[in-house]
C-alpha cells in the first residue's frame, strides 16, 4: 500500500520528509520490523518506541509514525499524530482493509467470564450450522474443535488484531467472530476500527487498578464497547447491532444508559427482572440446574459446568443467540453438552475434588468459593490455595484475603506470578485482609509448587480443593525468569492415582 493511502483519513499533526513509497507492514517492535514496514513508536509505561527508530531502520523500516519528530534521514518520512497508541488502529484497520466490515463481530467484556462466554456463543453458533471463530485469552482459534494459535494478550495489539480478521475472512472463509475485549484494549484502541455487530458485559468488579486508577475509569473504559456500537439508518430494528447487559450488576445501569439510540438492549439476570432469566437454581456434583425463562416461555436447564457465574456466563450466550436470531432450544442444546473451559472452574482430581480456576480477583475468588461450597459434603472442609500477581493492583491483595478465610475452612497463600515483586511483600499484603492468626488454618508457603504439594497432608478424599489464580496458565513469571508451571499437572502430580 502506498503511504499516501495509508494516511489519507489519518487525524495527523504534521507530515515530515513526505515521499509517497511503499508500505508493506506494519511493526512496533523494533526487534521484529521487517523491510518496508512503516515503524509506530509507541510510547507505554517502560518503553518509549521514538528511543528505537534506528534499530527499526537497521531492519528495514521506510517510514514512521511519532509523537514528535525524530532524527532520522531525511529520506524517511515521518507522520506526526497525537497518540500512537491510539492511532496505530486506525492505520491498521486501513492496511487490512477494514475486515470487520465484513464480519458478525460480537464482543465481550467485563471482569469475569470473557473466556467461557465466547467459547459458549461459538459452540452455539456452530450447533446452528454456522462457523465461528474466537479470540480470546488463550489464543485465537478457528472453530471449537480447534487448536489454540498463540495471542499475546486479551485482545491483541491492533496490526495483529485486523491481520488475524482479515484471514479469518479471506482465507478462512468465517464470516462469524466472537472477541474477548479487555479494558487494556479498549482504553488504547486496540480495537480502533473493529465495527462490532453485538456488544455483551459479563460483570464489572474491581481489577487493573493499577492501571486504571479508579472504578469509573474502568468503567468509562468497559463502556466504549457499547458507545461505539453504531446505528445504521437502513437497517430494519431487528438488524441493528445489540447491546447484552447483566442486568444483575451494579454498573448495569450504567452501561445501559451508555448505548446509544437505536442500538437493540437486551438484558439477563438472576435477582432482577430481566428479559432473559434463571430461576430455581440448584447445584450438584454434576453440574447446575435452572428455568430458564424468556418472554412468556420456560425451559429446563440442565449444565455440566457448576456455580453461580457459570449460570450467568451461560445466560448471556443464550441472550447473544437470541439477539442473533438463533432458536432457543439450539442454543440450549449446544450448551448442555459444554463441559466447561480449561482452567475455569476444571475439576482435575476427585479425590479429594481438586479444583482449579482462574479467579484472580476479588469478586472471582468469592464467586469460585462460594460455587466450592455448595458442592462440599456436609462435615467435610473447603480448601482455597491462592495467591496475588505481582506488579498488579495491590489493593485486592487484602480484600482477597478477607474472602480466601471467610469462605474457605483453610487456606493457603503462596505466590502467583510475583513479577519484579518480592513474594513475601505480596503475601504480606494478602495476610493485612486475614483476622486470625491460626497457622493451621492459615497456612503461608511462597513457593507455589511447595504449596500444592502440602494439599497431600491436609486434605482429605471427602475434602474439595480450590487452586485459584492461574487457571489455564503454563507458566509462573518470576523477577528475572518465566518458567514451566502449571497449577493442573502440579495437582496431578501430588494425588497421583486419584485423577479422573
Amino acid at each position: 500500500m502506498k503511504f499516501e493511502e495509508l494516511i489519507e483519513h489519518l487525524d495527523y499533526r504534521d507530515l515530515i520528509n513526505f515521499k509517497n513509497i511503499d508500505i508493506t507492514g506494519i511493526s512496533y517492535n523494533s526487534k521484529t520490523t521487517k523491510k518496508g514496514d512503516i515503524f509506530v513508536c509507541l510510547t507505554g509505561e517502560y518503553t518509549d518506541g521514538h528511543e528505537y527508530v534506528k534499530d527499526a531502520i537497521e531492519k528495514g523500516a521506510v517510514a514512521f509514525m511519532v509523537e514528535h519528530k525524530v532524527d532520522v534521514d531525511k529520506k524517511f518520512p515521518q507522520v506526526v499524530v497525537a497518540s500512537t497508541r491510539h492511532r496505530i488502529a486506525d492505520i491498521a484497520d486501513r492496511f487490512y482493509s477494514s475486515p470487520s466490515k465484513g464480519i458478525n463481530l460480537i464482543g465481550i467484556t467485563g471482569t469475569n467470564g470473557k473466556t467461557t462466554v465466547t467459547h459458549l456463543i461459538q459452540k452455539i453458533m456452530e450447533e446452528n450450522g454456522q462457523k465461528c471463530a474466537l479470540i480470546g485469552t488463550l489464543g485465537y482459534k478457528l472453530s471449537s474443535n480447534g487448536e489454540y494459535r498463540d495471542a499475546k494478550h486479551t485482545t491483541p495489539q491492533a496490526p495483529e488484531l485486523q491481520a488475524t480478521l482479515r484471514m479469518i475472512k479471506d482465507i478462512e472463509k468465517i464470516d462469524n467472530v466472537v472477541m474477548e475485549v479487555s479494558s487494556h484494549a479498549l482504553d488504547q484502541n486496540r480495537v480502533g476500527g473493529c465495527i462490532f455487530n453485538g456488544a455483551v458485559l459479563t460483570n464489572l468488579t474491581q481489577d487493573h487498578l493499577d492501571y486504571h486508577i479508579t472504578m469509573d475509569n474502568y468503567f468509562a473504559a468497559k463502556a466504549l464497547l457499547f458507545t461505539n456500537l453504531k446505528y445504521h439508518e437502513e437497517l430494519e430494528l431487528k438488524d441493528q447491532p445489540f447491546a447484552i447487559i447483566n442486568a444483575d450488576d451494579e454498573y448495569a445501569s450504567r452501561f445501559l444508559n451508555a448505548v446509544p439510540e437505536g442500538i437493540r438492549k437486551y438484558t439477563y439476570g438472576v435477582k432482577t427482572k430481566a428479559d432473559v432469566m434463571a430461576q430455581d437454581v440448584s447445584f450438584s456434583l454434576n453440574g447446575a440446574e435452572f428455568t430458564l425463562k424468556e418472554n412468556d416461555n420456560e425451559y429446563k436447564v440442565n449444565l455440566h459446568m457448576n456455580g453461580m457465574f457459570s449460570v450467568y456466563n451461560v445466560l448471556a450466550a443464550l441472550t447473544s443467540a437470541l439477539a442473533m436470531g438463533i432458536d432457543i432450544k439450539v442454543a440450549l442444546k449446544a450448551l448442555q453438552n459444554v463441559k466447561g473451559v480449561a482452567g475455569r472452574f476444571e475439576v482435575v482430581v476427585h479425590k479429594p475434588l481438586v479444583i482449579v480456576d482462574y479467579a484472580h480477583t476479588p469478586d472471582g475468588l468469592e464467586n469460585v468459593l462460594k460455587s466450592a461450597r455448595e458442592i462440599t459434603p456436609k462435615g467435610s472442609k473447603l480448601i482455597c490455595l491462592f495467591g496475588c500477581g505481582g506488579d498488579r493492583d495491590a489493593t485486592k491483595r487484602p480484600k482477597m484475603g478477607a474472602i480466601a478465610e471467610r469462605l474457605a475452612d483453610k487456606i493457603i497463600i503462596t505466590s502467583d506470578n510475583p513479577r519484579s515483586e518480592d513474594p513475601q511483600t505480596i503475601i504480606t499484603d494478602i495476610i493485612a485482609g486475614v483476622k486470625s492468626v491460626n497457622t493451621e488454618d492459615v497456612i503461608v508457603e511462597p513457593d507455589r509448587g511447595t504449596a500444592i504439594s502440602l494439599l497431600k497432608s491436609i486434605a482429605d478424599n471427602n475434602d474439595v480443593v480450590l487452586i485459584a489464580g492461574k487457571g489455564h496458565e503454563d507458566y509462573q513469571i518470576l523477577k528475572d525468569k518465566t518458567i514451566h508451571f502449571d497449577d493442573r499437572e502440579e495437582a496431578r502430580k501430588v494425588f497421583e492415582g486419584s485423577v479422573i
